[in-house]
């Protein structure tokens, strides 16, 4: 069976059901979803009780774009008789728990999602002026075509693991995004490291060292980074997470812009500070009296290798600003290494036509519209696979509704969403 629609979208994470919640109340765009999963999910295997959002609940799927929309976080609150407890609780930032149950909520309200469904490729039919998706229940293995005049791409970053380290991934070597799924594990060990100092790495930590007494491991932390230091999180700082910002990043040379975002990884890749301060105050108790617990924390710390040895797992690294080289044994390694963007398998029959830059990367205008062969009509967007274009924003749930209220204008071609033009009191650029 084959049905058209005017939008497509791949993948139902955080992005693609903000655009889909925007879409509901919209008359004349037809828009469906599909994901392989078996309903929406956010990290399921960082949901740590006591973890927080790293944004304030406005940035929910659709306030920043429309405060009124029925699939707000406080419509939510008050459908489950939170209010009253969410307002006396006087914290912005909310449980990550409560932002997964949240997503989960709007999404069992809108029939334009399809979970259970994978998109095994996209291909551009000249005839027509459409795309066509192939798709596979994943349950059933019953195949089908869509086609619709714009597919969106949503579906997310996989997490990143270092190639010298990927061939020892298994039960006791893993990455942080699985950490839940090997909790017993863990218990069970009598030493592990954590690899890596991002938000992940320390909630992982000390999710670890609140248990160590217990278990009885000893806990290494390592990081490349010259030591573990705070996200930026002062006020016109987080102005790097607007749309201001955006356009004025979007419109730098692209050599400008790839110099620039290595250097803005606190920005976004460091740690809150409520969670350093958690860690701090627990290892100062566990020194009281002179004790010493079976902890270390390793700055300047590359791991160049994990190999079995004995049963264990044997790392390999250097102290690179001492020039040193180590070695250190653990029963389990958790890979905090971040994650990346990258294409997805799809997108491999439209491969020739995409206008891909000197990185191999997707060239994304304002519109978050990929760019595409001359002769293709219709517009491939994608949300979060744009932060070589616009920014350290792009991964942020903060500009999440903005942007896709900015694809559900340029879908329909119309202003269904007014948007500002004016979000920030910096000025980024000169005019």
């Amino acid at each position: 069976m084959t049905g058209t629609h005017d939008l497509l979208g791949v993948g139902i994470g955080p992005f693609n059901l903000s655009l889909a919640a925007l879409l509901d109340p919209v008359d004349g765009v037809d828009a469906v979803f599909f994901d392989q999963a078996d309903g929406f999910a956010w990290h399921p295997g960082l949901l740590v009780e006591g973890t927080t959002t790293q944004v304030p609940f406005l940035a929910d799927l659709v306030t920043l774009a429309d405060p009124t929309s029925r699939h707000s976080f406080l419509e939510y609150l008050r459908a489950h008789g939170r209010l009253y407890r969410f307002y006396l609780r006087e914290r912005f930032h909310l449980p990550r728990r409560e932002y997964d149950h949240y997503c989960r909520w709007v999404a069992g309200r809108l029939a334009a999602c399809r979970f259970g469904t994978r998109v095994e490729g996209l291909r551009w039919l000249p005839g027509p002026g459409l795309f066509e998706a192939e798709l596979t229940e994943v349950g059933s293995g019953r195949t089908s075509r869509r086609r619709a005049r714009n597919p969106v791409l949503g579906v997310g970053w996989a997490p990143a693991v270092p190639a010298a380290l990927a061939g020892a991934l298994g039960k006791d070597v893993f990455h942080a995004a699985e950490f839940l799924d090997h909790r017993e594990r863990l218990r069970q060990a009598a030493a592990i490291t954590v690899v890596g100092s991002g938000q992940s790495g320390a909630e992982v930590f000390l999710e670890l060292l609140g248990e160590q007494p217990g278990c009885g491991y000893r806990l290494d932390w390592l990081t490349r980074s010259a030591g573990f230091f705070p996200m930026e999180y002062s006020r016109l700082g987080l102005e790097h997470f607007t749309p201001d910002y955006a356009r004025y990043f979007h419109a730098l040379p692209a050599a400008t812009r790839d110099r620039l975002l290595p250097t803005q990884d606190l920005l976004y890749k460091g740690i809150d500070v409520d969670t350093i301060a958690a860690i701090g105050d627990l290892l100062y108790e566990r020194t009281v009296a002179g004790a010493e617990p079976p902890v270390r924390l390793l700055a300047h710390a590359e791991v160049r290798s994990l190999e079995p040895a004995g049963g264990r797992w044997r790392l390999a690294g250097r102290q690179w600003e001492q020039g040193r080289d180590f070695t250190l044994e653990a029963d389990c390694v958790v890979l905090a290494t971040g994650y990346q963007a990258q294409p997805p398998a799809c997108l491999d029959g439209l491969a020739d036509l995409v206008d891909w830059d000197q990185g191999g990367r997707y060239r994304v205008d304002l519109d978050y519209r990929v760019a595409t062969d001359p002769r293709v009509t219709g517009g491939l967007y994608v949300q979060n696979g744009e932060l070589h274009t616009h920014g350290v924003g792009a991964p942020d749930l903060g500009l999440g509704a903005h942007r896709a209220a900015t694809i559900v204008n340029a879908v329909s071609g119309r202003e269904v969403y007014r948007l500002p033009t004016r979000t920030a009191f910096t000025d980024f650029g000169v005019d």
